[in-house]
């Protein structure tokens, strides 16, 4: 494709072409002779008549054409510390000897593996041999509350649960083994096999819970004796894995990927969103229990034959500010995804970039960001100090891969702080108001996509065709509800303001707490911020801001109010009523960089609340609990 136009063009008007065209990059066992099955619309299936495996693309056929001895996966651990780099020969014999390991125990194709690990290797490699025999893996994050982790147990049914003796946090271990046992014994459905990596610098293994409902095994032992399982051909529509997301009812929503249309895209993006070939050093700093670890920690980068590097640390103090510097240093990254919410605590923590000095990164061509909105005064920090392009684009757990981007590999565009820049081809994004009706452009409104969904999306919710209907396709028929408010400006390009629940109502005016947040957020003693509508008796909700500054920063909390409250009524007006101001040390987040905003609003609404299974460190919202009610 020569242009970003006309790969968009294709990609709607002749979407049987275009996503044929792309599977070519896929080796298939049967390659498919069509692109889309819409005999069940509104759910769509992709390729139904191709068939292959997952793993073999991501390993085998790297190996097989002479690039073995290229490095696959660097692991960097600041916990332990540790480093250790595996060829693609060598990831191959490690997924296909557990794979072994999985076939022995009973696995076939279909069944479900819950997968509840740290950032080590071997949640890679378990992932990776699921695939390679057709199970269906479900990635639970490591140190999930054992409730938690029994309720995905019961939705997914798995036959076997892969985990560690624990994951490591700055100051801490965390042991997992335990929990997994409190999980076993809450579940309705426990596993039959559960599978230990033990890691030496944290107690426990295997041998400690032989008198569990499952039986235990040690990693290591199985994997010692262990006959190579070969890829499993399975079809495009199967399904690789069930991935859980936080749903409005308290029941987690089980996000199913299926194998081919999942290759597809990801191979697609990596080329043209990303602009990253085979032998180039990507690096995800994200997890594995979240969908941007399994899509571009372990499959995108693997499919396309490029280096993933797996990070096991944070962005500040595993030591300091520096440990993105660094990674990218050692390990020549040409490219870096991060949340924007590590580019702020970088930026907290060292604003003037100091640590930067200390290290080489002329390597790195691209930093992208995603997992919520970057805004402007971040991206702004970012691209001076980097000098390099800061990329932001936009996606969900629901569609695996970006709805809209910069596509630097296809055709760069300027970029505009803000905004995603424009919707990657095979997404048709419109914006319409309450009624479904479309707007004019720079007229905010609910972020629909046109059905059907481009390859490697959602292709349903585990068991619950229901919920999945009613949650994304019912509420405007012919578009997929994204649930976030936006608009869509003159020249194209999307800007994503917030969750659709994120729009407060003041004295009848309905006003974004995104774009009061983005003015906060530029004030230069701000490091982040958050915006949360609260009970107002005269008007309903009124905006309430919560900011942390900048390390070493001092002003006065009442003149930073003041200043702030200028800010807003200057760029978005008085009709916000935008005036109460707290400063505080931290914000809540989830182990994914999102603010908890509902729980903030619960709080200072004296509201009951629930602590959220994903929350990064409950302490943060402790302190703002006792600050905010006294």
């Amino acid at each position: 494709m020569s242009s970003y136009a006309e790969a968009f063009r294709q990609s709607v008007e002749d979407p049987e072409g275009f996503w044929l065209e792309a599977a070519r990059a896929v080796d298939w066992v049967n390659t498919p002779t069509r692109a889309l099955d819409g005999s069940q619309a509104p759910s769509f299936r992709w390729f139904p008549d191709g068939t292959l495996n997952t793993s073999f693309n991501a390993l085998d056929r790297h190996v097989q054409a002479g690039h073995g001895d290229r490095p696959a996966l660097i692991w960097d651990s600041a916990m332990v510390p540790a480093k250790r780099t595996y060829t693609y020969a060598e990831l191959l014999d490690e997924v296909a000897a557990f794979a072994g390991v999985l076939r022995d125990q009973g696995v076939v194709a279909g069944d479900r593996v819950v997968i509840y690990m740290p950032m080590i290797p071997e949640a890679a490699i378990a992932m990776l041999a699921c695939a390679r025999i057709g199970a269906v893996h479900s990635v639970v994050f490591g140190g999930f509350a054992a409730k938690e982790l029994a309720t995905r147990i019961d939705d997914a049914r798995p036959v076997l649960l892969v985990t560690a003796s624990g994951g490591l946090e700055p100051g801490r271990t965390v042991e997992y083994l335990p929990m997994v046992e409190q999980a076993l014994s809450l579940s309705q459905t426990p596993p039959h096999t559960v599978i230990v990596k033990n890691r030496e610098m944290i107690p426990g293994s295997a041998a400690d819970y032989k008198a569990s409902v499952a039986t235990w095994f040690d990693w290591d032992e199985l994997t010692a004796d262990a006959d190579p399982a070969g890829p499993v051909t399975v079809a495009a529509t199967d399904p690789l894995y069930i991935l859980y997301t936080s749903g409005t009812t308290g029941k987690p929503k089980g996000v199913v990927r299926d194998n081919g249309g999942h290759a597809v895209a990801l191979t697609w993006s990596m080329r043209n969103i990303y602009d990253i070939s085979p032998g180039d050093v990507w690096w995800t700093a994200s997890d594995v229990g979240w969908v941007v670890g399994h899509s571009y920690i372990v499959y995108g980068p693997l499919l396309i034959g490029a280096t993933t590097v797996m990070y096991e640390g944070k962005p500040v103090g595993t030591p300091d500010a520096g440990a993105f510097w660094r990674i990218i240093n050692e390990n020549s990254v040409v490219a870096l995804f991060t949340a924007p919410t590590a580019i702020r605590a970088v930026r907290k923590a060292d604003p003037e970039a100091k640590e930067l000095e200390n290290y080489d990164i002329s390597s790195l061509r691209t930093l992208f960001a995603a997992g919520e909105r970057l805004d402007p005064d971040t991206y702004e920090w970012a691209t001076k100090v980097l000098d390099r392009p800061v990329v932001d684009h936009w996606w969900q757990t629901e569609t695996g891969w970006a709805i809209a981007a910069n596509l630097r590999g296809l055709d760069p565009m300027p970029i505009k702080a803000g905004s995603p820049t424009v919707p990657v081809p095979g997404y048709r994004v419109d914006i319409v108001d309450a009624e479904g009706k479309p707007v004019e452009a720079g007229t905010e409104g609910n972020i629909v996509i046109a059905l059907p969904l481009p390859p490697g999306t959602l292709t349903g919710l585990w068991q619950d065709e229901d919920r999945y209907r009613r949650s994304y396709l019912e509420t405007f028929p012919g578009y997929y509800l994204t649930g976030d408010s936006g608009y869509v400006d003159e020249d194209g390009y999307v800007f994503v303001l917030g969750r659709s629940d994120d729009v407060i109502n003041v004295a009848g005016h309905r006003l974004s707490t995104g774009s009061m947040e983005a003015v906060v957020a530029s004030h230069p003693a701000v490091a982040e911020c958050a915006v949360v509508g609260i009970r107002d008796e005269l008007k309903g909700q009124r905006p309430s801001g919560y900011v942390v500054l900048k390390s070493g920063v001092e002003i006065d909390p009442e003149t930073l109010r003041q200043e702030l409250v200028a800010m807003v009524r200057e760029q978005i007006g008085a009709v916000a009523t935008f005036r109460d101001v707290t400063v505080v040390q931290a914000l809540p987040k989830t182990r994914s960089g999102k603010i908890l905003r509902k729980t903030m609003r619960q709080i200072a609404d004296h509201e009951q609340y629930t602590v959220p299974s994903t929350i990064e460190d409950p302490s943060v919202l402790e302190a703002l609990e006792q600050q905010l009610r006294g």
